[in-house]
């Protein structure tokens, strides 16, 4: 079996994940996981789909059909080069509003090893203080040659320059 990685992006519609799905499906491909919204009037996703060798290549070819939608890669493998096994790490972040936040979280943590695996964020009004609030979830995984602890302080002391809260929830 081959893996593809699918990236999905293009105008909100009703019937875009159907029509992805019925070519995956068509061309015997299983859907293994994604992870998919609709943000401000645009849909976008990435799908995991595993499929015979053989079958990839018309595969690919049907889903570049479906209007310049998708995008399809084959995932690399790397070798880990620490002999002890990547700890997850979230944490969560929330505070007022402002434009760098993310660059600065995800500067920090690159600048460590640190790999996001998967961030969700969102802003919203802030009802009694009146402005908006930038709330986020971030999974990252720590190489195990990373100090968790010292982690967390370097995250401690970027919130307070940022004036946001981050809580440790793992």
């Amino acid at each position: 079996m081959t893996t593809l990685v699918l990236t999905v992006v293009g105008d909100d519609r009703a019937g875009l994940v159907a029509a992805v799905a019925e070519v995956i499906d068509s061309h015997g491909g299983n859907w293994e996981n994604s992870q998919l919204a609709e943000l401000a009037g645009a849909f976008a996703g990435i799908i995991e789909v595993s499929v015979a060798a053989h079958r990839a290549d018309a595969l690919r070819d049907a889903l570049s059909q479906l209007e310049g939608l998708v995008t399809v890669a084959v995932p690399g493998h790397e070798e880990a080069t620490d002999a002890s096994p990547d700890r997850l790490f979230t944490f969560g972040v929330l505070g007022n509003d402002r434009p760098g936040i993310v660059r600065e979280l995800s500067s920090t943590l690159s600048d460590r090893g640190v790999s996001i695996e998967r961030m969700t964020s969102e802003t919203r009004d802030a009802a009694m203080a009146g402005g908006r609030l930038f709330e986020a979830t971030i999974s990252a995984v720590v190489p195990a040659s990373v100090d968790v602890d010292a982690l967390v302080e370097e995250l401690e002391r970027l919130a307070h320059e940022l004036q946001v809260d981050v809580t440790r929830r793992d």
